[in-house]
């Protein structure tokens, strides 16, 4: 068949570089070329091969052969077969879960009563009183909106996230999530009134993101039956949940929290119990450099184009007004305790301020319609060709402690934990993997450097050692 005129303009030796060009300016805001070229290949192949259709089919075969023999099309392989082994965890598990009691309607709180409802189950939603649950509610209504579009699934969906000030929903659900503020006592004085009306093979959850569960589970009288289940914000958008468990912890409880992870559409990463677990353990030291480097005086915007740079989702300074400056300078807190992190005394005086970040319309950046404003980086700066390293290398580094101390059975679980719970560069297939390709001596004489001309937080973990030995499996 003849193409249309239109077609013909489109395809001439004059048209195509230019549309080539727009095309690849348009994949460009969606992925850099160094770390996905497959689109860029496409656009090549289409702008330099025209007329005879043997040459093009040629061209196209030995691209995609090159492509998938390439580190990018296998990092990728690996990162879906990662996925897939996470969707497949708890698929043995008898668990019916038709109720779920959510305290604390809060952002973390309310959120995830509205994903649960939103998935089909029945869920109740408690809080000191109405007021406090009423936003919660009106954001669930937006988000079922977004989701549904069809009023009478946005109105089911409504029908099944039920308001409960007194908390009666406790009796009959199946999983028991307390969201509630992180301390230690409150939580504890939670239990005491949650326990004793649990229905036999209920689940009790905390969502707490730093409080060791063996802390929590002190006043329970049961203290095997409690689990955590860290969600990330914002709920309806980030794909992991930590399964946390102590040492206290029956099988049984850390599998029906797997079961729920997978019932719900999440994907689980059981995780022993530390501080920050996984995800908070391994962002920390990222966002806490980058904030000590935006105090030397390197423009913020900088840094985050610098993150980006190197393939991850989001920059760590925005991430850090995203989380909550509150938040974050709750978690640093443990981890200056637990690990002797020096937390820059900014960040402190900006909680005491009330920026916040994106909840407060201001922090490290000024927020307009939930997106930052960030100021443009002066002309005459000059990145030290450092900064990659200085900031990716202290989660690298920390992914490895993690490794270590066990707090997940496996370097592949990590990788996908960092993927899928702290935006890590889907392209490397993981931290660990990436610090294997990169080559393990070439990451430990990277921190060493980092540690003579900046202190002894990058110092290179024990573990990198054990991570060339035959045990290491893969995926």
């Amino acid at each position: 068949a003849r193409l249309s005129v239109k077609n013909r303009l489109l395809n001439s030796a004059i048209a195509r570089p230019l549309i080539a060009k727009m095309s690849a300016k348009q994949a460009a805001k969606k992925a850099a070329k160094k770390h996905y070229p497959a689109p860029y290949a496409i656009i090549d192949l289409w702008k330099e091969y025209t007329g005879s259709p043997a040459l093009m089919y040629e061209k196209e075969a030995r691209s995609i052969a090159e492509l998938i023999c390439g580190q990018t099309a296998q990092n990728l392989v690996k990162v879906f077969l990662l996925q897939d082994r996470m969707k497949s965890m708890g698929s043995e598990v008898d668990f019916a879960i038709d109720h779920v009691h959510v305290v604390g309607a809060g952002v973390m709180g309310g959120d995830i009563a509205a994903w649960c409802a939103l998935k089909g189950i029945r869920v109740t939603l408690q809080d000191r009183e109405a007021k406090y649950i009423a936003p919660a509610i009106k954001r669930a209504h937006k988000l079922f909106s977004k989701k549904l579009r069809k009023p009478h699934l946005v109105q089911a969906a409504m029908d099944r996230l039920m308001p409960d000030v007194d908390g009666g929903g406790i009796v009959n659900a199946d999983v028991i999530i307390e969201a509630i503020f992180e301390n230690l006592e409150a939580k504890q004085s939670l239990y005491a009134t949650i326990e004793p009306r649990m229905k036999p093979g209920a689940v009790l959850a905390t969502n707490t993101s730093s409080i060791k569960l063996e802390e929590l589970c002190q006043t329970l009288a049961r203290p095997e039956r409690l689990i955590g289940l860290h969600f990330f914000n914002p709920v309806a958008q980030m794909q992991l949940v930590e399964v946390i468990h102590s040492e206290h912890t029956n099988r049984g409880e850390i599998d029906k929290g797997i079961a729920f992870a997978r019932h719900i559409g999440r994907l689980p990463l059981p995780c022993k119990s530390a501080p920050g677990f996984v995800v908070n353990r391994i962002l920390f030291p990222y966002m806490i450099e980058a904030m000590t480097i935006g105090l030397e005086g390197v423009p913020l915007a900088a840094i985050d184009n610098a993150a980006k740079s190197f393939g991850m989702f989001m920059g760590p300074v925005e991430l850090a007004d995203t989380v909550g400056l509150d938040v974050a300078y709750h978690v640093a807190q443990v981890f200056a305790r637990e690990f002797g992190m020096q937390v820059p005394d900014k960040l402190k005086h900006m909680v005491d301020a009330k920026t916040l970040g994106r909840k407060s319309g201001e922090g490290f950046y000024k927020w307009k319609k939930g997106r930052a404003v960030k100021p443009s980086i002066p002309s005459d700066y000059e990145p030290d060709s450092k900064l990659v390293d200085r900031l990716m290398l202290p989660l690298i580094n920390e992914a490895a402690a993690c490794l270590r101390e066990g707090l997940v059975t496996d370097s592949d679980l990590l990788d996908a934990g960092t993927i899928f719970g702290c935006g890590f560069a889907p392209f490397t297939a993981g931290p660990i993997n990436y610090a294997k390709t990169r080559g393990i001596d070439n990451v430990t004489e990277a921190l060493s450097e980092l540690a003579t001309r900046h202190g002894d937080r990058f110092t290179p973990d024990a573990h990198w050692q054990t991570l060339e030995l035959p045990q290491e499996n893969d995926t």
